[in-house]
Parts: structure tokens; C-alpha cells; sequence
């Protein structure tokens, strides 16, 4: 069986759909890089914007025209009815089934039926719920680098989010299992992981935190592997963390879910810290790596946000010379607090925010990446298109890389010189 698995949303979603990959591919079916030939296509929603789930009912109607369609997710886990609605050759499997997925490829391997409906009786049939932590790939179909997800859940209740709705309260992975796992994927011969969690930075076990995890897997994996951070919430980053965070075996690249930097919309929104804690966090991770790629989600038109809170958000972005920007325009999601907020912006002004936002994030990006011309990186090889390789340093460049050897593969790792915004040599 041909099986594509399509996902939209955060590197959870991705760590769990490559775990679903690999589920299929050990059972001998063939994983695809694309929905073209599929006997079954899965497809791992994701809810925190509106046009997330307006992304993810297009593709699957797109695909339910040509295979059955498996969905699953943040979206399927709170509007599993609307996407049934969406097709016959859709089958819903919710977000707290989703581990389930994982025995599927073996059912149909042993069950060589019609797709749709053995798809429809595994789902009917509610077999041993699992743990969301059984997700754990240590091969990658969709990705050159590898993903190992240590956290799930949110505490926090963020006025504007719906995802701590559909993934529930904060779990965490104990550290023995993440390091067995980690150790796993080192001997794959993969030289960076990415952790990843829904809130990354309350992973806690054992009362340490994320700091105390990085320390245990520092300890544990050699020199040639990486780590790098899928996100970093300002809230819970502290003192043990940014001390593992100087190991040069951490990457230095962040991704801060700022939202806002004004201090009348970050309380309107229900975030705990303020824009001076902001300030902290910036300083303290600058202290460690030197010019770290700074990445962070931004919102545009969030209640209360009037000219002159937008202009705050604006300086301080780029005063810190944020070097890219997620930006999002408010859209208010169903059974959050904000859902009808009476001091909206008008939809225009969340827009042109937005606008002025995305050509500050290629202006600073452009400035960040000039100054990387002449430094050395290291780069792990992502592809070839053209005859050419390229690749991602550590800091978040994508490069085209020249004197790439003969007998390199996707994932091997070099030591380069950045010559241009866009191209690095293999230094030898």
C-alpha cells in the first residue's frame, strides 16, 4: 500500500506524523512523498488559527477526490464533525486517539480489504488507547534532521489560543526515556534533534525543568550531535536552562512566542510576564550565543491593541533585530475568552499591521543574514535541486553549499565558510 502523510501546524504534529511514517514503512508499506499514487492519505490538522483549519479542509477535499483520507489532530480533536462533513473518504480519528495511529499500517497490512472501510472498522473498533509520548521516530521520511518530542499540553490560558483546549494539561516525558531515545537517534547517525512540545519550556520531571533535561542529554550524546529548541515561552526560562543553553552543541537559533510587547495587551491576553521579562530573556540568551538567530509569533489586531501599543510591539521587534517574523492576524477562536471581545480592531488596520510587520521581518532578516557573510557555520545537508546541495546552519541560514564530497547524503554535516546571503563553501 502507497500511504502520504500530510501535516500542517508545529513540530509535534511533525514528530508525530514521522512516527506514523515510520509505523507504515517498518510494516512494508510505501511511504510517498506526495499524495500522487496514494492508496491512503493522513493528514495531522492543526487549530491555532482559523486559517489553519480553512488550509486543512481545502487539502482535504483536494485529497478525498483521489484516496480515502485519514485526519487527525488539534482541529479533528474539536471540530471532528465539520471535517467528517467534508467527504465520504473521510474517516475522523481525534486528537486523544491519536496514538492509536500508530498500530494502523500492521491492521491494514493484515487486513487487505477495501482502504476505506478497513480504515472505518480500525477506527470504530477504540483499540488500546496509548500514550502521546509513543510517538517516538528515529527515522525521518519528510525531514533531514530528526524530531523527538519530550512535552505535551499547556497550563497556561492564553486568551487568544485553542490549542491548550484540544491538547490538554502539561505532560512531560521523563528524562531516562529522552536520553534512551536521543541515544537511539545518535546511532542512526543523525547529528542534530529537534525537542519538541506544545510548551516546550514546562517540560518538568523531577522538579528541574527543561534546563535539568538538556543537562542529562548534554551529558549523554557525543560531540558530533546538535540540539535546537522547537520554542521557547518566556514564562518558564530560567536560570539551569540558559546555562545548557551556552554548550555549543545547543544550536543559536530561538523561537520566542512573543505575541505582543506592549504590557496593556500582553495582560489583556492572559500571558504571565511582561514586557520587561521580555527584555530579560533577549539579554540572556544574546549573553550565551553570540548573535543568535532570533525568530518569534507575533499577532497583529488583538483586542486592545490601539496605534500606540502596535507601535511599542513594533519598536521593540525591532529594536532586538528579531531576524524573522511569524505574524498572524487576529482571528478570534471559538471557546476562547477573546471569541467576542468587544474592543476588536477593524480588520483593515489588523492587516496593514500586519503588512508593516512582514517587511520589517525581511528587512531585519536580510540584515541579520549580511552579517553572517564571511563567518564559519556548520551545515547539515538538507537536499539537492539542480545538481546542487544545500542545506541549514545552526543559526538558521539556508544556504546553497559548494564542495560538497561525492559520497554525501542528506543529514551529513560540514563545516562551512558563508560567502554570500544565500551560498557556503565546505571548508576542508
Amino acid at each position: 500500500m502507497k500511504v502520504f502523510v500530510y501535516t500542517l501546524g508545529c513540530r509535534v504534529n511533525q514528530c508525530e506524523s514521522e512516527a506514523v511514517a515510520e509505523s507504515f514503512a517498518r510494516s512494508g508499506h510505501e511511504v510517498l512523498s506526495s499524495s500522487t499514487g496514494s492508496d491512503l492519505i493522513i493528514v495531522n490538522t492543526c487549530t491555532v488559527t482559523s486559517k489553519a483549519e480553512q488550509k486543512a479542509r481545502r487539502e482535504i477535499r483536494l485529497f478525498a477526490k483521489t484516496a480515502p483520507v485519514l485526519v487527525t489532530g488539534c482541529y479533528a480533536q474539536v471540530n471532528p464533525r465539520e471535517i467528517e462533513g467534508l467527504s465520504p473518504n473521510v474517516v475522523v480519528l481525534p486528537l486523544i486517539r491519536k496514538p492509536e495511529l500508530l498500530g494502523l499500517a500492521d491492521y491494514l497490512k493484515n487486513n487487505p480489504a477495501d482502504v476505506l472501510t478497513a480504515v472505518k472498522d480500525y477506527v470504530s473498533s477504540k483499540g488500546k488507547p496509548g500514550s502521546l509520548f509513543d510517538f517516538a521516530p528515529s527515522e525521518f521520511s519528510y525531514h533531514s534532521r530528526s524530531y523527538l518530542k519530550v512535552q505535551d499540553g499547556c497550563d497556561n490560558n492564553c486568551a487568544f489560543c485553542r490549542v491548550h483546549i484540544a491538547r490538554g494539561k502539561s505532560q512531560s516525558l521523563d528524562w531516562q526515556t529522552v536520553v534512551q531515545r536521543a541515544l537511539e537517534i545518535e546511532k542512526k547517525g543523525y547529528h542534530e534533534i529537534v525537542l519538541t512540545g506544545v510548551n516546550l519550556t514546562m517540560y518538568d520531571h523531577q522538579g528541574r525543568g527543561l534546563g535539568g533535561l538538556l543537562e542529562h542529554l548534554l551529558e549523554a550524546v557525543g560531540p558530533d550531535m546538535r540540539f535546537r529548541l522547537s520554542s521557547l515561552e518566556p514564562d518558564h526560562i530560567d536560570d539551569l536552562l540558559i546555562r545548557q543553553l551556552a554548550d555549543p552543541r545547543m544550536q543559536p537559533y530561538f523561537h520566542i512566542p512573543i505575541q505582543s510587547a506592549s504590557d496593556k495587551v500582553i495582560k489583556r491576553i492572559n500571558r504571565v510576564y511582561d514586557s520587561s521579562h521580555l527584555e530579560y530573556v533577549i539579554g540572556r540568551l544574546r549573553e550565551v550565543k553570540e548573535d543568535p538567530f532570533l525568530a518569534c509569533d507575533i499577532i497583529t489586531g488583538l483586542p486592545g491593541e490601539d496605534d500606540r501599543e502596535f507601535e511599542i510591539t513594533r519598536s521593540f521587534l525591532e529594536r532586538h533585530g528579531f531576524a524573522l517574523m511569524h505574524v498572524f492576524p487576529f482571528s478570534p477562536r471559538p471557546d476562547t475568552a477573546l471569541e467576542n471581545a468587544r474592543d476588536k480592531v477593524p480588520e483593515s488596520i489588523r492587516d496593514e499591521r500586519a503588512a508593516i510587520l512582514r517587511d520589517l521581518s525581511v528587512k531585519l532578516n536580510k540584515a541579520y543574514v549580511d552579517r553572517q557573510i564571511g563567518k564559519k557555520a556548520e551545515v547539515i545537508l538538507e537536499g539537492r535541486r539542480t545538481g546542487k546541495w544545500y542545506g541549514l546552519t545552526g543559526n538558521y541560514i539556508k544556504l546553497d553549499v559548494m564542495g560538497v564530497p561525492d559520497n554525501a547524503s542528506v543529514g551529513d554535516l560540514f563545516p562551512v565558510r558563508i560567502v554570500s546571503p544565500d551560498k557556503a563553501e565546505v571548508l576542508h
